[in-house]
């Protein structure tokens, strides 16, 4: 049986990083242990990192903003002399199979993404500290920092050497942030990614490669200096106490996982997996110091770490199942009420981090490469942000009036504020903005319904489902999609499905998740890469790659 990847981890458990807290800063370290690889088979040299080192890291980010809200500054460091990262592990990729190496790269890619908005979304800046050889990914962990800073000796530099050495491209948004996000002269940027040796000192600045280079004697104490100055300078609030991220309540059976507010419940024969949320088993608390008092028991926290889970589970441990359906159960007045108060209470530090979360749970669910479809049941709770789901699905199914033997309550759906821009996606539009692309006046009209249990008709109309079935049809009609869907191609249902789901304008986010991320999809199935004689496979024997040299 395949090894089950666990993405729960905490600090005692860490092998890879450590942080020092000092007030408003915290230096975190990279210091990987070689013989602490997720798999048998290869040593993580040179601060070289797998999935498991990027496990702990997205834990670390996560706990700096719930568990340190006081931290307004955070310096990422090497814990190793004379390498800062050298990247991913060539021996873990060339023995990987293609949907680890794929699924790798995209939670790569989102935990990155998690801590470059960290300074936008909650007022932490991150900070690369770079001594030593900085190479591939961990070029990539410093671009997706704030503000980079590169010792001047003999031996440090920046590289992104994948294309000359690997015969891949950087996968973890390396080649987009270079030019969008530092943006870097086209031409210098060709160069930079087609030598391995990199690039050092006073060049990588004027490259705009890094911001600043400091002399070598003067470095580290230039690093602190320059973290203190941007924690006085930050806008976040000082003095915030923390909540603890207690382990998940989780259950593992054959073919189901079961937590405090979700089940998953597994058809491996029939490819698909049913996620049932659950509604809120208590009312919303009065007041935010009651949400802090509750900590991560709270309703909207508890549900939005336990869906995250579920997601991250099913991408890496069940590869097989090719369709996800969303279903709730409870009462949508009580779930709108806990939103309300965290919005009301946006400007709290703790409303803000879970209103933010969300919004990355949800980006987590649009990037999910499943088929994905929502089941409006009756006595489901489609309200808020869970409607936001309904909408992240490539399809949606409604019960239409009675059913006859239920006697849960008629299936709606609730539009609240947070429907119109709270959680967006990666291409910057909300959900509805997106699928009402070619009529905006329809997300305006769709603003007088807010708050109105809108029943399967009314949510026809104005499209916020695809179908709306009655007792006599449900059945079989949801039964024939499921069917269907499973039967397709994996592969034509990935591509299908990732170039419908973000119309509208193109962002650094959708660059990096859909066309740089399709080409490395591609380019690890080529034999020029991961053949036998592919340069991943020839990495460190001396023998270059053989390529087949026809361009396609």
């Amino acid at each position: 049986m395949a090894k089950v990847i666990d993405f729960q981890t905490d600090p005692s458990r860490y092998r890879h990083w450590r942080v020092e807290y000092d007030g408003e800063v915290a230096n975190l370290f990279m210091d990987v242990d070689e013989n602490g690889g997720l798999f048998d088979g290869y040593q993580l040299k040179l601060n070289s990192y797998d999935l498991g080192v990027d496990i702990e890291l997205a834990d670390v980010v996560q706990r700096m903003r719930f568990e340190h809200p006081e931290v307004k500054v955070v310096v990422m460091q090497s814990g190793k002399d004379k390498v800062f990262c050298a990247g991913a592990n060539i021996r873990m990729l060339g023995g990987a199979s293609h949907a680890h190496k794929v699924n790798f790269c995209k939670f790569t890619n989102e935990t990155r993404n998690t801590f470059e908005a960290a300074e936008e979304d909650s007022g932490q800046k991150y900070v690369a500290a770079v001594k030593g050889a900085c190479a591939g990914g961990g070029y990539e962990l410093a671009l997706a920092c704030n503000y980079i800073m590169l010792t001047n000796d003999s031996s440090s530099s920046v590289a992104l050497p994948e294309v000359p050495l690997l015969a891949v491209l950087p996968g973890t948004g390396g080649l987009t942030r270079v030019t969008d996000k530092r943006k870097v002269r086209r031409d210098l940027a060709d160069v930079f990614c087609s030598v391995e040796e990199g690039v050092k000192g006073q060049r990588a600045v004027d490259w705009r490669l890094v911001d600043e280079v400091v002399p070598n004697s003067k470095f580290d104490a230039a690093v602190q200096e320059r973290a203190k100055e941007f924690a006085a300078q930050s806008t976040k609030v000082s003095g915030a106490t923390g909540i603890a991220l207690k382990p998940l309540d989780r259950r593992f059976g054959d073919d189901s996982i079961t937590y405090s507010l979700v089940e998953v419940s597994i058809d491996r024969d029939g490819r698909k997996a049913t996620i049932t949320l659950s509604g809120p088993d208590a009312e919303a608390p009065a007041s935010m110091e009651e949400v802090q008092a509750q900590g991560s028991d709270g309703y909207m926290l508890r549900l939005a770490r336990e869906l995250d889970d579920a997601i991250l589970h099913l991408r890496l441990n069940e590869r097989e199942i090719g369709l996800l359906a969303f279903a709730s159960q409870g009462d949508p007045e009580k779930l709108i009420a806990h939103e309300k108060l965290l919005m009301d209470n946006a400007d709290h530090w703790l409303a803000n981090e879970i209103l933010k979360y969300w919004k990355r749970v949800l980006k987590r669910v649009d990037l999910t490469s499943r088929s994905m479809v929502a089941m409006v049941e009756h006595g489901s709770c489609f309200a808020g942000v869970l409607a936001e789901l309904l909408w992240a699905c490539d399809r949606s199914y409604m019960m239409l009036e009675e059913f006859e033997g239920d006697n849960r309550p008629l299936a709606t759906v609730t539009l609240t504020p947070a429907n119109f821009g709270l959680y967006p996606m990666s291409n910057d539009l909300s959900r509805l903005e997106t699928r009402f692309l070619g009529a905006p006046e329809a997300v305006e009209a769709l603003k007088e319904k807010i708050g109105e249990p809108l029943e399967a008709d009314e949510a026809d109309k104005l499209g916020l489902i695809t179908y709306a079935f009655d007792d006599i049809d449900w059945e079989d009609e949801v039964r024939i999609f499921m069917e269907e869907r499973a039967s397709f191609s994996p592969d034509a249902m990935t591509g299908m499905e990732a170039n419908l789901r973000f119309a509208g304008p193109e962002t650094m986010e959708t660059r990096i998740f859909g066309r740089l991320t399709a080409w490395q999809n591609w380019i690890f199935q080529r034999p020029n890469a991961v053949g036998k004689d592919g340069a991943l496979q020839r990495y460190g024997t001396g023998i270059r790659g053989d390529y087949n040299m026809e361009r396609v």
